[in-house]
């Protein structure tokens, strides 16, 4: 079935109401604000989820056992992210992206001071692991919501032509955000030392989470809404159900959507958790992944803005096919590399593993949402974003049971693969969009 027969084609938006050249700088300043507290706040979680929740929040249960309640309580958010992109999508395609933007920042961030406040169990009981899960879902589907507004806040302020490079600023929260948590972690355990971190330092990134809620809305109330969202109300209203609407009329885009960002979360966690895992369990210094990552991330950063900026030239799916063969490539060198155990080897496998990822998520955020015309961008968008999301939360548990089940690492190298195809053959169905109005409408 050709994927553009379920959805009614409206005419594209004309050239000369489209915004004037490029966002202004505070409204990729307050986007990129967003997405980086987004990242710092998931990556905070997960790091000391693994550390020290096991003794803080599930004392009662053995060592082993505790440890996997902890991370079960990081997996809580990666399934919350889905529901929060319906519901702040529908928010967003109703009320506007900028109001949006605000509820979701001060919820996802308001969470994680809140977890650096929570008692321990052993002040408060069975309490507090609930209490904590209550506020991992919170964080979760703020989250779900926080990454489709922000890039749609940047992109509907910019004209034809050069979205894919503003856009990119939105996605360098990822690689800000990872440096960003990676160095409050590092550094509060150096200053406050090991006994102590596990004791109570342990809040103290949570807590620095404050710092850039309050950026993040002295920002955010400076910026104007969207001028596309703001025309879109004037000429055709906004849609009464953008769930059902993206379901009834704009399913193959959404499965499309889904499928083209497939790779980006498989290659992405097995490049980063599992090759972390992984490296733990073969002895390695955990250090030498610690270092490939953070390198990487910085790596990153010019690869996502260039990426960004020549898909403004050659269009989104050519940056999408290159990455997804790169990391499909990579993904059999990956572990061998790992093998080695050495640590030039090892930093440089898990450095241009997440460098090979970048390619593709730079251009990520343009793609994803022309594919929607604006009345259910950010629904649309954000809910294919967040459902890969949920699924890549997945597949450090899925990696490890292949090589627990199988004794060979091949079997999540030919996993990274198969997503690879996944991508491409979503590709090969997608339109290219870089060339539409900012309607969108080729949906």
């Amino acid at each position: 079935m050709n994927p553009e027969s379920s959805t009614a084609p409206t005419p594209q938006r004309p050239a000369e109401d489209e915004p004037p050249g490029s966002a202004p700088a505070k409204v990729v300043a307050a986007s990129m604000i967003g997405t980086t507290l987004e990242f710092y706040d998931f990556i905070v979680y997960g790091t000391v989820a693994a550390l020290v929740f096991n003794r803080q929040f599930f004392p009662a249960a053995a060592p082993g056992v505790g440890t996997l309640l902890a991370l079960s309580t990081f997996a809580v958010g990666f399934l919350a992210r889905p529901l929060g992109a319906a519901l702040f999508g529908h928010l967003g395609d109703r009320i506007g992206r900028k109001r949006t933007l605000m509820l979701t920042l001060v919820i996802m961030g308001g969470a994680t001071v809140a977890i650096g406040v929570l008692p321990p169990y052993a002040a408060i009981g069975y309490w507090a692991p609930l209490l904590l899960v209550v506020l991992r879902v919170l964080q979760g589907a703020a989250v779900g919501g926080e990454w489709g507004g922000a890039v749609l806040l940047i992109g509907e302020h910019t004209a034809k032509g050069r979205r894919g490079w503003a856009t990119s600023f939105a996605q360098l929260g990822s690689p800000l955000g990872l440096l960003l948590s990676n160095g409050v972690v590092l550094g509060t355990v150096a200053l406050a030392g090991s006994d102590r971190f596990a004791s109570w330092a342990w809040r103290i990134p949570f807590l620095l989470s404050f710092v850039l809620i309050v950026i993040g809305v002295v920002l955010r109330r400076t910026v104007e809404e969207s001028p596309v969202f703001q025309q879109m109300q004037v000429r055709q209203g906004t849609a009464k159900s953008p769930v059902a609407e993206v379901l009834r009329r704009h399913w193959a885009r959404l499965l499309l959507a889904i499928g083209v960002t497939v790779v980006s979360f498989g290659g992405y966690y097995v490049f980063t958790t599992v090759g972390l895992a992984y490296v733990s369990l073969k002895k390695i210094p955990s250090s030498y992944g610690l270092y490939g990552t953070v390198i990487g991330a910085a790596l990153t950063v010019p690869v996502i803005l260039g990426s960004g900026a020549l898909s403004d030239r050659v269009g989104r799916r050519p940056l999408y096919a290159v990455s997804a063969v790169l990391m499909a490539g990579w993904a059999f060198a990956f572990f061998p590399l790992l093998d080695t155990g050495s640590a030039v080897p090892v930093v440089l496998s898990f450095a241009a593993g997440i460098v090979a990822w970048s390619v593709l998520y730079g251009a990520q955020g343009a793609f994803l949402s022309e594919l929607f015309p604006s009345r259910v961008r950010y629904t649309g968008a954000s809910i294919a974003y967040q459902v890969t999301g949920a699924l890549g939360g997945l597949v450090p548990l899925l990696s490890l049971s292949l090589l627990q089940s199988l004794g060979t690492t091949v079997a999540i190298s030919v996993f990274v693969a198969l997503t690879a195809v996944v991508t491409l053959v979503a590709l090969r169905l997608a339109p290219e969009t870089y060339r539409l109005a900012d309607e969108g409408e080729g949906a």
